[in-house]
């Protein structure tokens, strides 16, 4: 699974225990990348502070499927397995489409999203690989398409943050969870009703 065990989940302090106990009640198994973190304390509660703050806030006008598509495309860019299938089947679940994180994690511009998102992924790229590039009219072609400085500032913030994520679960070694790959692709069976 990784470069590094993972601790015993009994052994971590109880604020991530909990935590990590919370994840797998909602999800139905614990995503790796919370047991991996989990080996330095400090660095998970930090890491996990700052993702939570990108990604659940509620201001701002990016949804939650588009900060994942964010994810997803940048995280195919650098070439990370974990996060391109962890979060490619969290923007499935979001658009409720099964095929979008395939096709914006391959080539975005010809994914089956809206001009706005292509506008937001193309300046996302431009700050995955290229973020010394990033001009004014980049600014000016993501307001043409609705999206205020502080968009702007999440959509680099995602960027910038799933680099660093990116590139621990790379050399660590670590394996997205098997149950990631078909999540959002098949729709959920009905429960039946009684």
């Amino acid at each position: 699974m990784s470069r590094y065990p993972f601790p015993d989940l009994s052994t971590l302090p109880e604020d991530i225990r909990l935590r990590i106990l919370e994840v797998q009640e909602k999800a139905g198994f614990i995503p790796n990348v919370f047991l991996a973190f989990a080996r330095r304390p400090a660095e998970w509660r930090a890491f996990f502070a700052y993702h939570d703050a990108l990604m659940l806030k509620e201001e701002g006008s990016l949804t939650k499927g588009e900060r994942e598509m964010i994810v997803t495309a940048t995280s195919a860019a650098n070439q990370c397995l974990y996060c391109v299938v962890a979060h490619g089947a969290i923007l499935r679940i979001y658009e409720k489409k099964p095929f979008v994180a395939d096709q914006v994690a391959v080539n975005h511009r010809k994914a089956d999203i809206t001009p706005r998102q292509r506008a937001m992924l193309d300046f996302a790229m431009k700050v995955c690989q290229r973020s010394h590039e990033v001009e004014d009219a980049d600014f000016t072609a993501l307001h043409a398409h609705g999206f205020d400085d502080e968009d702007i500032w999440d959509i680099a913030a995602i960027t910038a943050f799933f680099g660093l994520s990116n590139r621990m679960a790379s050399f660590a070694g670590m394996q997205p969870n098997p149950e990631f790959y078909l999540m959002g692709r098949l729709p959920k069976a009905k429960k039946p009703t009684e």
